[in-house]
């Protein structure tokens, strides 16, 4: 395979989203810890997270959207981490580029923006490489450059709904590591696992991946961890 093996690893509430609602300040990661019946097994997502692979894919929205970017301690580097956002706004600063990039021993910018704030401090930071596109990021050929240029066998994606979605209707998706919590959400406007365009019509129905369930664990506190084979 030219590119790497693809896992989409998240946690989503039984109906399928993976926010608290359809507004920034609202963050499962800092919503779940004050539901009661949630955030009693909360802890167990975090632990199989830290068993994902060394490189990690996320977009800059998501990690400003955790506050990334007010972040003032000095995170615990994790040794072989690789980490990739995907960020052409930007929606990180520099101070959420420093720390992101403190975090990790190689941090991959993928971007068509120019002036993207992590171009004026890389030479700083030193541990800073780039993936770079001129209007448009081929997801395709991003994750083949991965693999080519710096060695990425395997990646976990962390992203939300939107580029979720652009990468299972690509074929770029192998694997689907589902963390499920006892809550029911709601609201159509909520962000869920695969978001995007829906379909429209029975001519598109090719689109739709079926999965083949490879293992499931339940775990503490009603959580449930799924692994599926996206069959492409």
């Amino acid at each position: 395979m030219e590119r790497p093996i693809n896992t989409l690893f998240m946690l989503s509430s039984v109906d399928g989203k993976i926010s608290t609602g359809d507004s920034d300040e609202l963050d499962v990661d800092r919503d779940f810890p004050l539901i009661d019946g949630v955030k009693e097994g909360l802890g167990q997502y975090y632990e199989i997270e830290k068993t994902t692979d060394y490189f990690s894919l996320n977009s800059g929205r998501v990690w400003a959207k955790i506050g990334l970017n007010e972040k003032t301690d000095i995170p615990k580097k994790i040794p072989n981490l690789k980490l990739v956002v995907i960020d052409n706004k930007p929606h990180l600063n520099e101070n959420g580029i420093k720390y992101i990039a403190k975090k990790c021993e190689k941090l991959i910018v993928v971007t068509t923006n120019k002036k993207h704030p992590a171009y004026k401090i890389s030479d700083e930071i030193g541990n800073v490489d780039f993936i770079e596109y001129k209007a448009e990021i081929d997801f395709k050929d991003m994750f083949e450059k991965l693999k080519r240029d710096f060695g990425a066998e395997r990646v976990t994606i962390q992203t939300g709904g939107t580029l979720n979605s652009v990468f299972l209707r690509s074929g770029l998706i192998d694997y689907v590591s589902l963390v499920v919590c006892p809550a029911l959400i709601g609201g159509k406007d909520t962000s869920t696992l695969i978001d995007g365009e829906s379909l429209h019509s029975g001519y598109e129905l090719s689109k739709i991946k079926s999965l083949d369930l490879k293992s499931i664990n339940i775990l503490k506190d009603s959580y449930v961890h799924f692994i599926y084979k996206v069959n492409n």
